[in-house]
């Protein structure tokens, strides 16, 4: 009886303790909103710094991102302008330089949005007092491996950057890659597309090109070598060159794809039986095979109208000399195994049997 009383009790006096009294609530209320109250105002301040470094990296990447978009309408607008005049059909490509202007307006906004958004994402873990110190580590050391395992797309992305940015080539140039050559029809920051002689279509990672040689750039030359007898009067096969280099120098379209006079250099080489000389002219870029190609035909027509012979290949007759045929020409050397007694024959002749030589 009297231990059921003392267990009865002990149960009432647990419940009492399990179950919170409404004077712990107002305690643990009290203690809530003090706490509050003493951390509310750096709450308010850490808030307040976040949006504001947030609104601050917003706006000036807007900003950034239009004046450089500006920049590059620009940049079209000239090329647009200058096209259709003389120089703009020498020296400007339209679409070599859209290409140019937006490869480089792609590549100015991704690093300022980088550069922006990065600092801002630092300043806003540095407003809630964490150490960026493991982070800068761990994110050098992510660099390093990724730099190590992608080497070759980094190698072949800042070679596009450092291309377009010093314009070496451009659409429409006709280049020498060392791997490819032919004409540029696309250039990116990571592939250059060149289209070959025959149609083909190069694909050339800009990391692989050791060096370039431009074709379009400047100007190009234009040379002609032009054979003619070791009789032929110099002064004359001078002139009559001389008079068809001005003759087409002043007809259409070939006087402006000539850059300047063609020139008769001289005597190139002398042999007995003929002469060298060497034509050049300069010319617009790219030009320089059908300069070559209209300049030989205007020269052997006008030498035929002069009389002038063009020779190579063969010997050159002398006028009133006839061709002697050799008579041995057509006999062929002597054998060695035509004579029995030779060694060959006697060596080439089958053993007897041993009966006959007995």
């Amino acid at each position: 009886m009297i231990l059921s009383v003392l267990s009865a009790r002990a149960s009432d006096s647990s419940s009492d303790a399990a179950q919170p009294t409404l004077k712990d609530a107002q305690d643990q209320a009290g203690q809530a909103a003090s706490w509050v109250e003493q951390n509310w105002s750096a709450w308010l301040g850490i808030g307040l710094r976040v949006l504001l470094i947030v609104v601050i990296a917003c706006v000036l990447r807007v900003a950034v991102r239009r004046t450089i978009t500006r920049l590059i309408d620009r940049m079209n607008r000239t090329a647009q302008a200058v096209d259709g005049t003389a120089l703009g059909g020498l020296l400007v490509n339209v679409e070599r330089r859209r290409q140019r202007s937006h490869a480089i307006g792609s590549v100015l906004r991704s690093v300022a949005s980088f550069l922006i958004m990065g600092t801002a994402a630092l300043m806003i873990l540095g407003t809630f007092e964490i150490n960026l110190a493991p982070l800068l580590a761990s994110a050098g050391v992510a660099g390093v491996a990724i730099g190590f395992g992608a080497r070759n797309l980094v190698t072949d992305f800042l070679s596009g950057v450092f291309m377009i940015l010093e314009d070496q080539y451009g659409v429409g140039d006709t280049i020498d890659a060392g791997v490819a050559s032919g004409e540029v029809i696309e250039v990116g920051l990571r592939v250059t597309k060149l289209r070959g002689d025959k149609g083909e279509i190069w694909y050339v990672r800009n990391g692989e090109v050791k060096r370039i040689g431009n074709l379009s750039q400047g100007w190009a030359t234009a040379g002609v070598d032009v054979t003619v007898r070791a009789d032929e009067d110099l002064d004359r096969v001078k002139a009559v060159l001389a008079e068809a280099g001005e003759a087409m120098s002043k007809t259409e379209p070939w006087n402006e794809m000539l850059w300047g006079p063609v020139e008769v250099l001289g005597l190139d080489s002398v042999l007995l039986d003929s002469m060298v000389v060497r034509v050049t002219a300069k010319t617009m870029p790219g030009k320089a095979l059908t300069i070559e190609r209209e300049l030989r035909w205007r020269i052997k027509r006008t030498f035929d109208e002069a009389g002038i012979r063009i020779v190579g290949g063969v010997p050159v007759q002398v006028d009133g000399e006839t061709a002697v045929a050799d008579p041995a020409a057509g006999v062929s050397a002597p054998s060695a195994y035509a004579s029995t007694t030779s060694p060959q024959s006697l060596a080439a002749s089958p053993i007897p049997p041993a009966n006959l030589a007995k």
